[in-house]
């Protein structure tokens, strides 16, 4: 199973979005189209990279958009860039989402107790390689932190890319603090559960994501169209006709505007 990407509009612009297609060229959602499993059996997932290793800008999928593209969050009219915190530059993994995942914001985390933020669950991928925007790759699972961000459940996988050459020694969050020292203690205090939890916790918040595509539950402003899941008397059915002039009423690719200086900017704590 393959995909790839399309750039439509210009980057660093309101405009921009990633598009992805199926190994048959035909546009999908990657929120919804691309299976939670690589392999089911061995536990292996599949990861919708966000945002590369050590870049600024907050890129998303856009879950209210249709087909979900790939874009850059806004805030109050302006587009997010992550801040430089010493020694760290822009986002120290390649982040991202575990497709057909949801974080149901009507469903109390029993260990959190808080809802959830209404989003794929995120991943951090700590492998070697530093990927592209839109690429989807193959996952094991390390561990799992449970973040509260105001009064909602954010869960960030800890996970390496499994085509990774250190992959093979990487099973738990134990091996990564052995092996990679350093890497966690930016967020190790965050840490709370151990590998079990996190496959569980990503199987949870698929079965919220089948609620929601099965119209069980209520999908508010997220948009839930999408190619090959639901059936043709679904009103989240979309066909490839659909999808393409989706992306035809988009903007063509352009050249991207330059970014604001001040996201070079690096800024310095001190730890209390």
């Amino acid at each position: 199973m393959s995909f790839s990407t399309e750039e439509r509009g210009n980057p660093n612009t309101l405009s921009y979005r990633i598009y992805l297609k199926n190994s048959d060229g035909k546009y999908i959602s990657p929120f919804h189209d691309i299976p939670m499993y690589a392999d089911e059996a061995q536990n292996i997932f599949h990861m919708v990279v966000e945002v590369p290793r050590w870049t600024n800008a907050k890129m998303e999928i856009a879950t209210k958009d249709p087909l979900n593209p790939i874009k850059q969050d806004v805030k109050k009219g302006n587009l997010r860039y992550v801040a430089n915190v010493f020694p760290h530059k822009g986002y120290i993994w390649n982040y991202g989402a575990i497709p057909q995942t949801w974080e149901d914001p009507g469903h109390k985390d029993n260990d959190t107790g808080c809802c959830g933020d209404n989003d794929p669950i995120d991943v951090c991928e700590i492998g070697n390689k530093v990927c592209c925007r839109g690429d989807v790759i193959k996952v094991k699972v390390l561990g799992v932190l449970a973040m509260i961000d105001e009064g909602e459940t954010d869960w960030k996988v800890i996970a390496i890319n499994v085509d990774d050459p250190e992959a093979k020694d990487l099973n738990n969050i134990g091996d990564v603090k052995r092996l990679k020292p350093g890497y966690l203690e930016a967020t190790v205090d965050w840490f709370r559960r151990y590998k079990n939890f996190a496959i569980d916790t990503i199987k949870a918040t698929h079965g919220f994501w089948k609620a929601l595509i099965s119209q069980q539950t209520s999908a508010g402003e997220l948009n839930c169209k999408n190619t090959c899941v639901s059936e043709g008397d679904s009103q989240f059915c979309c066909s490839a006709d659909e999808a393409k002039a989706v992306v035809d009423g988009s903007c063509p690719c352009g050249e991207a505007s330059p970014v604001p200086s001040s996201v070079d900017k690096c800024f310095y704590y001190a730890r209390n």
